[in-house]
């Protein structure tokens, strides 16, 4: 004969006062994710975290054109006639963003909205409007006046 030790409603609280506290323990073990950023091309989506962020907080300046030259992880394929589709989390439109090409900043004023729109033939011609290489490193980069405070890597692949 068995004798149960604790009723079924304890056991139930008991069960999951324990799954709440090996939830807790594994998230206290996890870093806080930095926010996303997104590239689209037709039906084809990659998105990253940052390859560098320092938690809304500035870059240290040592750090920046290491961070700006570090390779990307995610590839998207684009034709000329593509539209690249470019997405950020509302946190990093708050602040604005701009896009580096192949680690050079390529426009002056930041954007201050989650996602926009640029022809594929913009990331594969040179100012003269003759083809250039068959792949670009993109950056994007939330800026905060002067401060650089995010960079994410993607690399464009020219297609046929």
């Amino acid at each position: 004969m068995t004798v149960a030790f604790f009723s079924g409603k304890g056991r139930r609280i008991g069960v999951a006062l324990g799954a709440v506290s090996a939830g807790l323990l594994v998230l206290s073990a996890c870093d806080k994710p930095t926010p996303l950023a997104t590239v689209t091309v037709g039906d084809n989506s990659v998105h990253t975290e940052a390859s560098c962020y320092n938690d809304g907080k500035a870059l240290k300046e040592a750090e920046i054109k290491g961070c700006l030259n570090k390779k990307a992880d995610k590839t998207v394929k684009v034709a000329m006639d593509d539209k690249v589709h470019f997405g950020v989390d509302p946190s990093v439109s708050d602040n604005g963003w701009t896009l580096f090409i192949n680690g050079q900043q390529a426009e002056q004023e930041p954007f201050e909205k989650t996602y926009r729109s640029i022809p594929g033939s913009a990331f594969f011609a040179s100012q003269t409007g003759e083809a250039t290489a068959d792949k670009t490193q993109v950056s994007i980069v939330e800026t905060k006046g002067k401060e650089l405070l995010g960079i994410w890597h993607f690399e464009l692949k020219k297609t046929s």
